[in-house]
């Protein structure tokens, strides 16, 4: 990922130094655990774990030789230890090291992902909170529909968050597995009590039936958890893109003081960090799609999965850490306007109530049919001599036959639709 999307928390997360000392974490573990079984001397792998030293750049230069990334680890490694180096790596294959010391990366990257997440749930509580009877008009299809409040809008926002947190939870699992099981998985040259030992030590489990590699459906269901969070991102993202149109004004970005929305127009205030969210998600589940079909690798394995993961682990995780610290900067500061709200209900007067006395109409005896009939009749006159839907109800004698003056200004009062507010969010974030 380029500097300018990158945080310095999941950066170290992938840097060479943490990948290569992760691997070298790998070799030494296994050495300990055989040196418990007698296979090789206690005595040398005190020495290895003394001794042994990471040098980038010499991994680098022999690896302009070698061309393989396990073999220039080690022969650097070796370099700095000396005779003793002679006892790492028995009986292992290359993808022992890689996929067990990228699953301890993977963990790292999903524990902050988790962690961020839950930042911004905290941050979607409490907004929802604030605005929980704030009115604004429900939109289908981009039309006015219903109304409902601010507070249920966000609060939707916090419950596909806490799902996609419970999905993290799970990939966290999911990934959580090595194997130091030899070329094809079937424990030739080790004992199983060496995998054991070295996935303890690196916080995973043990695959519990590898080929040469982790199978890649673990992978899978990490990528595609990330791909989920960040489209949860940006479904609150095309949220506020519309609610900051000029001709809606609902909800606004922050604007930082010195910040320029265009370069041409002095006037603009853009939504950049919710385009700059959309924009990445499509990323994300691009990823998704490339680490499912690196699930069907030939046989015990092929390298077809290893160019994609290279890019896409600290890519995909960088990108989603990005976007998670970028959506809580903007609900912490977003700017809310109520007062447009109240515009923009009033915009289709209170024609918006029409189901409402259509479900009256209903249960006063009238059948369905002839009440939607009768209701968006009145709700075009309404619309169409631009007067209150209220106003040309009571003036209907068809209605009038079912409905009171009592039970038509009732119908056509906001506060019956919000009457469950308080029971949704009792349910969504299980406060008594």
């Amino acid at each position: 990922m380029i500097p300018r999307y990158t945080k310095p928390e999941m950066a170290s997360i992938w840097s060479d130094e943490n990948r290569f000392k992760k691997m070298l974490d790998v070799e030494i573990y296994a050495a300990e655990a055989m040196s418990q079984s007698g296979v090789i001397p206690k005595s040398a792998v005190d020495k290895v774990k003394k001794k042994a030293k990471i040098n980038i750049d010499r991994i680098n230069e022999i690896e302009l030789t070698v061309k393989h990334d396990v073999i220039s680890f080690l022969t650097a490694v070796v370099e700095s230890i000396g005779p003793e180096a002679r006892f790492l790596h028995l009986g292992m294959t290359s993808s022992d090291v890689l996929d067990t010391a990228l699953a301890a990366q993977m963990r790292q990257a999903c524990l902050l992902l988790i962690e961020e997440t839950k930042k911004l749930c905290d941050i979607t509580k409490k907004l929802a909170k604030q605005y929980k009877y704030t009115p604004t008009m429900g939109r289908t299809h981009g039309v006015h529909a219903e109304p409902t409040t601010f507070g249920l809008k966000v609060a939707t926002w916090y419950s596909e968050l806490k799902r996609s947190l419970d999905r993290l939870q799970y990939a966290l699992k999911t990934v959580s597995y090595g194997k130091i099981s030899g070329a094809v998985g079937t424990f030739a040259h080790l004992s199983p009590k060496v995998e054991q030992y070295v996935c303890k030590k690196m916080g995973l489990l043990p695959e519990p039936v590898s080929t040469q590699i982790v199978p890649r459906d673990r992978h899978s269901i990490f990528l595609s958890a990330i791909a989920h969070v960040g489209s949860n991102l940006e479904r609150i993202a095309v949220e506020i893109r519309h609610l900051q149109r000029t001709e809606v004004a609902e909800a606004e970005e922050p604007f930082t003081k010195g910040q320029k929305g265009s370069s041409a127009m002095p006037h603009k205030r853009n939504p950049i960090i919710s385009e700059n969210i959309c924009g990445f998600a499509r990323l994300l589940r691009g990823y998704a799609v490339t680490a499912m079909e690196n699930i069907a690798l030939w046989h015990e394995r092929d390298i077809s999965h290893s160019s994609t993961e290279r890019i896409m682990m600290p890519d995909a995780t960088i990108g989603l850490h990005y976007m998670l610290k970028r959506m809580q900067g903007l609900l912490s500061g977003l700017n809310v306007y109520p007062e447009n709200m109240q515009i923009n209900l009033d915009k289709t007067k209170d024609v918006i109530f029409s189901g409402t006395l259509l479900l009256s109409l209903v249960d006063k005896g009238l059948t369905r049919e002839k009440s939607y009939a009768l209701m968006q009749k009145l709700a075009f006159e309404a619309r169409e001599k631009r007067i209150s839907l209220e106003e040309v109800a009571l003036k209907n004698d068809e209605i009038k036959k079912y409905l009171s003056e009592k039970e038509i200004r009732r119908d056509c009062d906001i506060k019956t639709h919000f009457k469950n507010v308080d029971f949704i969010f009792k349910r969504v974030f299980k406060s008594k």
